[in-house]
């Protein structure tokens, strides 16, 4: 190791040594030897010499392009080295390596960044991190029946509960999307949520901004929207006024419409002479 640039600041005290390794003579011109090693790996397919480049000390890395058509833009790197003293080169290890120009595939994602709303499918299971930062311990759990039963009903006794973030990122995901108010059909409405009857408040801190929608005709029904949200299924939009109940008959009871025959009735087995059957049965 040797300097081989060294840079002064002018006005200053510091000197900044830029060192590099030098190319051990030897395994420079040990271009052959690098050539043959490549061979034996991919023959027929090493193209020209592209340089030399030393790794360390008596440590040189030769470079090859390769004429393999499925790795174009990639190159042959064959590393050497050599004994103290020793005027012969051997192969450290023999590698093919991607250039400037290579084709790569892109960086790999964990899948918790590569997941996106919609993907949880049915039988699907969602691992949580341990450490979320949308949840933060409960601090409430117990073996106690009764302290559970109250807890239940409080709705506590969970391991972990919305921390500060994830209520932050609830708030700001539900109010920047299709439930908020800047949504296409908030801004058509003729009123808010706030002021509708089938809006239901959400309990705790949320309860000022957001709630759920219980319209059944509603698009938004049976989730949560921003009170400052609305559509057209307002309860105050447009209000039907009641139809009048239907006005009783009129019956007169001062008239008789008499049917049929003289007797009111047409003959049939029973003559309107015979007067065994006393209402006249026919």
């Amino acid at each position: 190791m040797r300097p081989t640039c060294v840079l002064q600041m002018r006005n200053t005290c510091a000197v900044t040594t830029v060192t590099t390794a030098a190319v051990d003579p030897v395994l420079a011109d040990a271009v052959d030897v690098a050539r043959a090693a490549a061979e034996a790996e991919a023959p027929g397919l090493v193209g020209e010499h592209l340089g030399v480049e030393g790794e360390g000390e008596r440590l040189a890395t030769h470079r090859f392009a390769t004429r393999d058509p499925a790795y174009r833009g990639w190159n042959w790197a064959v590393t050497l080295t050599r004994a103290a003293r020793a005027k012969i080169a051997t192969v450290d290890e023999v590698v093919l390596l991607p250039g400037d120009e290579a084709l790569l595939p892109p960086p790999w994602v964990p899948w918790h960044e590569r997941l996106r709303p919609g993907d949880l499918g049915v039988g699907d299971l969602l691992p949580t991190q341990a450490d979320d930062p949308r949840l933060v311990p409960g601090y409430t759990a117990t073996d106690d029946d009764e302290l559970q039963a109250v807890a239940f009903e409080l709705g506590l006794g969970r391991a972990r509960v919305l921390s500060f973030d994830g209520r932050v990122d609830a708030v700001e995901r539900w109010y920047a999307g299709d439930n908020g108010p800047e949504a296409a059909i908030a801004r058509a409405a003729p009123a808010s949520c706030a002021t509708c009857g089938f809006f239901v408040p959400l309990a705790g801190a949320l309860r000022q901004a957001f709630g759920a929608c219980a319209n059944e005709y509603a698009p938004d029904d049976g989730r949560v929207v921003s009170v400052d949200h609305g559509c057209g299924g307002h309860s105050e939009a447009v209000v039907v006024p009641a139809s009048p109940a239907p006005a009783p008959p009129l019956v007169d009871e001062f008239r008789i419409d008499v049917v049929g025959g003289p007797l009111g009735h047409e003959p049939g087995s029973v003559s309107g002479d015979d007067t065994a059957e006393p209402f006249g049965h026919s």
